[in-house]
């Protein structure tokens, strides 16, 4: 199982049960424990890589703890430091992690609230941590750029000269992408003039801002929509390889895979664009993202190919029509979940959140698993129907 794979079954399990959570001590059992042991891949009960309650005495404090300790090679190399979930995370709350970081062998912090993890290290002055970490993993929004840098943390990929040579760049990039998300999502005046000004002559008066403040906000999430599509057809093989997010291109015929369900039950038209295209939504990006997630223990995930139509967001393996993973039938009253039997019969299940597709991971493993089992078989059928020279009687003397 892949770093992705992990990551986002961690973030299912965060998002079904962080209400249930109310104590420090829950929220490191329940999501702490499960991120150094599943997704960082340490045995968080044998000490020789996990130390519970670590305690090094700093000076005149003694007896502090940290939470963890992360051993690798014999060495402590990672602080972690929980909070209780929805806490804010705010630096003045981890004093351990700065003395604790001075005197250990340590050169990567983590300050958790479970959902939330800041990476720290010491970039501005040896062995004193930084007061901004220089990675933020939220497992609410998983941002995917991020995971690479994270898998060189874990047991099995362990490269922490790799990290720290990283982690200057990250901080930054972090940095810069938080602040575009927050004029994304909510633009401060400051932004709604830059902008303004290199479309507008005029003076920036209050009645200038309050025009453009929406054609700001307007303008930002058409030009997010766009990339979001542009990526996709761009990342899954080009135009030609998939029905086209954008250009409206004709369904894949619905007869080459059968379906349990009545068609005219959900016959709901899928939004279109003003010109009548196709538009490719995130939340069916989203559910692309955790089918890949799912299946790509069976193949690799470049053979794991999106095909949006005009009636739904087809998933293949292969960019082969005839072997179709799952179907995402999104952006209607009710969203549907399609897999497949052996047949390649479609079953339409009813699901509330995206989320909701972890429930059939099993399945679609099988489907792709089937596939890789079919090719295997009639490869070998090939091979048997092959001449052999080397037999006397195809080799006469």
């Amino acid at each position: 199982m892949e770093i992705a794979e992990r990551a986002q079954a961690l973030a299912l399990k965060i998002r079904k049960h962080k209400a249930d959570i109310q104590t420090e001590e829950a929220t490191k059992n329940a999501f702490v424990m499960p991120f150094i042991s599943t997704v960082l891949g340490y045995d968080v009960f044998n000490p020789a890589e996990v130390i519970p309650e670590f305690t090094a005495d700093v000076g005149t404090k003694k007896g502090e703890k940290i939470d963890y300790a992360i051993v690798h090679d014999g060495q402590v190399q990672v602080l972690v430091e929980a909070k209780k979930i929805n806490d804010p995370l705010r630096i003045e709350h981890a004093s351990q992690l700065f003395r604790y970081f001075a005197v250990t062998n340590a050169r990567i912090a983590i300050l958790t609230n479970g959902e939330t993890y800041q990476f720290y290290t010491d970039l501005d002055a040896p062995n004193r941590m930084d007061a901004k970490p220089f990675l933020v993993l939220d497992f609410s929004d998983i941002d995917d750029t991020l995971l690479p840098e994270l898998a060189k943390l874990s047991k099995e990929s362990f490269n922490l000269d790799s990290v720290i040579n990283a982690a200057e760049e990250l901080k930054y990039i972090g940095q810069i992408k938080r602040i575009l998300a927050t004029q994304f999502k909510t633009p401060e005046d400051e932004w709604v003039k830059f902008l303004a000004g290199r479309v507008y002559e005029g003076s920036f008066t209050q009645r200038v801002r309050d025009q453009f403040a929406p054609l700001v906000d307007k303008a930002a999430r058409q030009f997010l929509n766009e990339q979001v599509n542009d990526r996709l057809k761009n990342a899954l093989g080009g135009p030609d390889s998939f029905v086209s997010v954008s250009t409206g291109a004709a369904d894949l015929p619905e007869q080459d895979v059968p379906t349990e369900n009545s068609p005219a039950a959900l016959s709901e038209t899928r939004p279109r664009d003003s010109n009548g295209d196709v538009v490719t939504t995130e939340e069916e990006l989203e559910g692309y993202r955790i089918v890949r997630a799912i299946v790509c223990g069976e193949v690799p995930a470049a053979r794991i190919v999106a095909r949006d139509t005009k009636t739904y967001f087809g998933v293949l393996l292969d960019d082969n029509n005839r072997k179709p993973i799952a179907r995402l039938w999104f952006n209607r009253a009710k969203k549907y979940l399609g897999v497949f039997d052996e047949n390649k019969v479609e079953t339409r299940v009813p699901i509330e959140t995206v989320e909701e597709i972890y429930q059939h991971a099993d399945q679609l493993r099988k489907t792709v698993a089937r596939y890789n089992s079919a090719a295997s078989s009639e490869a070998k059928s090939a091979e048997a129907a092959e001449p052999n020279f080397a037999d006397s009687s195809l080799n006469p003397r």
